[in-house]
């Protein structure tokens, strides 16, 4: 199969990339890195991406921005940012997707851990996050030509604990390669409008 990994430079889109190219063709987008960069909370660019790559089997996106910070001084751009970036970022490219993906082909998107359980300072997290998980339910009884769509919900990576650690004191770190697993799961499988939990 061909697969757009979208996210492939960060540390879940790296393993991603490792699993899914034992079995697959991969097709690395980065924001900045990769074989192509996209902004993908710009649709314009999104289209423009499948333009050029063309027809795939399966569309994987790793990527996203958030903003973390206390409730009491969170103010509306801040929220913005995950919106923005996260939420409308992965809905453009299961959007665009639709159109560039062979029949049975499907879309993986990214959700996380702070969907069900909360942290301090990320009121947005939790939100985005369910969000998406909440389109990728809504998406899956409406994509025609046996098209599926899940999403990936990891907890806090053992490679990010040096970033995110102070967030998750508690939560148990698993490695990027394990969670990778359960996008193989999404792409190779036959499931749709599932919450692959890796955690």
């Amino acid at each position: 199969m061909k697969v757009i990994v979208i996210g492939a430079t960060g540390a879940v889109g790296k393993a991603v990339v490792e699993e899914l190219g034992q079995r697959h063709e991969v097709v690395s987008v980065g924001a900045r890195g990769g074989e192509y960069q996209v902004d993908f909370a710009d649709i314009a660019q999104v289209r423009d991406l499948f333009a050029k790559v063309g027809k795939v089997d399966a569309v994987v996106v790793t990527a996203g921005k958030l903003h973390f910070a206390p409730l009491a001084s969170f103010t509306p751009e801040q929220f913005h940012v995950g919106l923005n970036s996260k939420l409308m970022g992965q809905v453009n490219v299961a959007l665009v997707a639709q159109e560039y993906l062979n029949d049975g082909g499907s879309i993986t998107l990214t959700s996380g851990i702070v969907a069900e359980e909360p942290i301090r300072n990320g009121a947005s997290a939790s939100m985005v996050n369910s969000a998406i998980e909440g389109f990728v339910r809504g998406a899956a009884i409406e994509l025609p030509r046996g098209l599926r769509i899940n999403v990936v919900s990891p907890t806090v990576l053992q490679e990010s604990m040096g970033s995110y650690g102070p967030f998750f004191v508690g939560f148990e770190p698993v490695a990027a390669a394990r969670a990778a697993l359960s996008y193989a799961r999404s792409v190779d499988g036959a499931q749709t409008g599932k919450v692959y939990k890796a955690w």
